[in-house]
């Protein structure tokens, strides 16, 4: 049985906050079988709708604070809480604002990682959400590399972090950045999936920029552990 099917997920959420998917799913599911999340202090980062936090505060987290940036995915992200009848704090503001209640002994976080540029951007459904819960810069690390130096100090001693990404957003790169921090990090976790609508609308450019071998519409997700020793 998934999370997810436990009633933290959403029935719907306003197409100006980004909707819950596999990438969110993976996540949860990874934290939540590695059985380090019960009775910790967890930080979920570019929270979103919430699931991910919500999620946390459903496996018995002792506490859950969520940070997102959009006003509208915060109050969102807050019904949704009170809906799967869970405790979680909710603040307003980048994921940088976790140093402010850190140390955490778990870090979560599904942050904007695909790769962009200006061109496709209004051919993408809006179904898809806001363009910034999924547009990453233009080699999708403008959020993954200032994370990926900075989790380590948002960690207590013996943390763990989770992170996931798409294959095109540079995995061995978010690997040698966390190592380079002194955190022991590998790929835990994987997933196909099927191009959703922001990837087909740039799937061309992927090909001509060879991320993307030509025909190919499917994706790896990945989910990445790193502890702090």
């Amino acid at each position: 049985m998934t999370t997810a099917r436990r009633g933290i997920w959403p029935a719907s959420v306003p197409e100006d906050v980004y909707p819950p998917q596999e990438d969110s799913q993976l996540l949860i599911d990874t934290a939540v079988s590695s059985g380090r999340i019960v009775g910790q202090r967890v930080a979920d980062l570019c929270a979103g709708s919430g699931v991910v936090g919500i999620a946390a505060a459903a496996e018995g987290a002792a506490d859950v604070r969520a940070f997102e940036i959009c006003p509208r995915a915060v109050h969102e992200a807050k019904t949704n809480a009170a809906v799967a009848g869970v405790d979680m704090n909710v603040h307003l503001g980048p994921w940088t604002r976790a140093a402010e209640f850190a140390p955490f002994d778990v870090v979560l976080s599904n942050p904007p990682y695909v790769p962009d540029f200006e061109d496709e951007r209004e051919r993408i459904p809006t179904l898809a959400g806001p363009p910034q819960s999924y547009n990453g810069g233009y080699d999708g690390r403008a959020i993954l590399d200032p994370l990926c130096l900075s989790v380590a100090d948002l960690l207590a001693p013996n943390g763990t972090f989770f992170l996931v990404h798409s294959e095109f957003s540079g995995v061995d790169r978010s690997l040698n950045l966390l190592r380079g921090t002194g955190l022991s990090a590998d790929v835990v976790a994987r997933q196909m999936i099927p191009f959703g609508p922001v990837l087909n609308a740039r799937a061309a450019w992927l090909e001509r920029t060879r991320l993307l071998e030509l025909g190919r519409r499917v994706e790896e997700l990945i989910v990445i552990r790193a502890d702090k020793l």
